[in-house]
């Protein structure tokens, strides 16, 4: 099972940033709704690659005792 590395608060801003710009790619037709559209993609799946590749995780971790 692959781990989730985007916490609650950093999905809530990549879906409201993703779909502002998604808006405004599609409103002047250039190049900003596809990174809308990875952005809400990556809030859905709760994994960021560029986070993957640098070792940064936004999620809680549980600790066991």
């Amino acid at each position: 099972m692959i781990k989730k590395n985007v916490g609650n608060l950093d999905r809530i801003a990549r879906v409201a940033l993703g779909i502002t710009m998604l808006g405004c790619g599609i409103y002047s037709g250039n190049w900003w709704g596809a990174i809308g559209i990875v952005l809400i993609l990556t809030a859905i799946f709760s994994r960021c690659g560029l986070y993957t590749l640098f070792g940064v995780s936004t999620c809680k971790i549980k600790k066991e005792d």
